[in-house]
């Protein structure tokens, strides 16, 4: 087994959520840790620090305005890492998060890029699949890993799950078992694409699902890692900013009236997500499609999504193609509304553009038809090739390759 001999530098950026809060006996709930104590609570884990590895003055000058945090040696892991934390002031729960503040994590991981080979943000979890989603499209040319993770229970509580979501965040964010440069999160053991995951339970320590695409990697006692895909590594990364705050969804439901339609696409809406039903079935009374052809002949590009969570609207009637629909195939709501606001955002774009490249996959997040997956399975040091052959699980259209790694341990 090959040791560790490289430093991984990975930045953890605190943003809010479950994950540092405390007990208020007073308030008889939870509240916000005091500013700065995080990184204090943390040093008390020996799974999360190692306190007796040394830190060089290289290491200081490297990770400089932050003091790194060396976690402690995984043995079949390709790097040692080491992260610094930088907390948001205030933090935020989640529910109140916004599209400004998608802006300000994909310019923190812009302005600190070029110092640190990976990050992950701590995030709360009730809207994290939007934050990945968005962050998926916002962070263009990604070449390096951006997790997020979290917690159910907070770190303080003995039965918490945050230390082992944040150990498995760190390695993954410092590449220590495959280079994964994606938008991800990580929860429960498991490496989900960011703009394929939603939340699926409001109580388990695996609240997360990707169904339409597999699991990108397990770190049980087994680490198998499956169905990563780096994508432009060689373009310039680039961090957008610009998001259409206007834009919205509407989940169909018997006896909807044209009224209500009409009512939710009025102006100032840009765009909207049209969560239908099954494979992206909408009713057929005149009534409801003369609204959504009015809307559409306005500009507004109109999304259909299936409210199955799996599945496809590929094969959507044809009156909501004619009319100027578009269709959404297997895309999650999250990853619908957040690309839809980012295309609308790029001003340069006409609905014309916007409407073509919403049934383009950008980053991932749809499913491409008839695409060779060919998996490669690691085993005891070397290399096996094995067919998987024809895939129509979000691979991406250039055919690029996949592996499927697994790293053994011994009992």
């Amino acid at each position: 087994m090959q040791f560790a001999s490289m430093v991984a530098k990975v930045l953890v950026i605190y943003s809010g959520g479950t994950f540092g809060m405390v007990w208020n006996d007073e308030k008889r709930g939870y509240d916000w840790h005091t500013l700065g104590s995080l990184q204090t609570k943390i040093k008390t884990y020996p799974t999360l620090y190692d306190k007796d590895y040394c830190i060089t003055t290289d290491d200081k000058h490297c990770f400089e305005p932050f003091q790194p945090i060396p976690l402690p040696f995984v043995r079949d892991s390709k790097h040692r890492v080491l992260y610094c934390i930088t907390e948001y002031d205030p933090l935020m729960d989640s529910c109140n998060m916004n599209m400004d503040d998608w802006a300000k994590l994909a310019r923190d991981i812009e302005k600190h890029y070029e110092q640190f080979d990976g990050f992950v943000i701590l995030h709360g979890t009730d809207t994290m699949c939007y934050t990945a989603s968005a962050l998926s499209f916002m962070l263009e040319n990604l070449g390096k890993p951006v997790i997020l993770t979290g917690a159910q229970l907070p770190l303080s509580e003995t039965r918490s799950d945050a230390h082992g979501n944040m150990l498995g965040a760190l390695l993954m964010a410092g590449s220590g078992y495959a280079h994964i440069p994606e938008v991800c999160i990580y929860f429960g053991h498991q490496l989900l694409r960011g703009n394929r995951t939603s939340k699926t339970s409001a109580t388990s320590f695996s609240p997360y699902s990707s169904p339409n695409l597999p699991t990108l990697a397990t770190l049980g006692m087994n680490v198998s890692i499956a169905g990563h895909h780096a994508r432009c590594r060689d373009l310039k990364f680039k961090a957008h900013s610009a998001m259409c705050p206007d834009v919205g969804t509407l989940t169909l439901f018997p006896g909807m009236t044209p009224q209500l339609v009409e009512t939710f696409l009025q102006p100032p809406l840009k765009g909207a997500v049209l969560q239908t039903y099954g494979a992206g079935h909408f009713p057929t009374q005149r009534p409801l499609l003369d609204k959504v052809a009015q809307a559409c002949g306005r500009g507004v590009v109109v999304v259909n999504c299936s409210q199955c969570p799996h599945g496809t609207t590929h094969t959507a009637s044809e009156e909501l193609c004619e009319l100027g629909v578009v269709s959404g195939a297997d895309l999650t709501v999250e990853a619908a509304l957040t690309k839809l606001s980012f295309l609308l955002g790029q001003t340069h774009l006409s609905v014309h553009d916007v409407r073509k490249r919403m049934e383009e996959d950008l980053r991932g997040e749809m499913t491409v038809e008839s695409c060779t997956l060919t998996a490669a399975v690691y085993s005891k040091g070397t290399v096996e090739s094995c067919s998987k052959g024809t895939a129509s699980n979000g691979l991406h259209p250039d055919g690029e390759q996949s592996n499927a790694i697994t790293t053994n341990h011994q009992s």
